[in-house]
């Protein structure tokens, strides 16, 4: 008999993005580390990928992650300025 039990229903509302399947669910159907959420609304959650990907293009031209001098990415450490 298991300890732990998955949690396969979510709360009311809950969406998520699938990443295995590629598509919008209702609740934690598949593992955590296959999926984005939750989000409010089953519209936030079909943006997953595009969202995912204007945050990864802005980190990606971010100066303050790069390294001047030979163009390579920095410790990670955002400073203000």
């Amino acid at each position: 008999m298991a300890l732990f039990k998955r949690r396969t229903v979510g709360k009311p509302g809950e969406w998520y993005y699938c990443l295995e399947h590629h598509r919008v669910e209702e609740g934690p159907q598949c593992r955590a580390a296959d999926r984005f959420g939750p989000y409010a609304s089953q519209a936030d959650a079909e943006q997953a990928m595009r969202t995912a990907a204007e945050r990864n293009l802005e980190w990606e031209t971010d100066p303050r992650w790069h390294d001047p001098q030979k163009g390579t990415r920095g410790t990670g450490n955002k400073t203000e300025e």
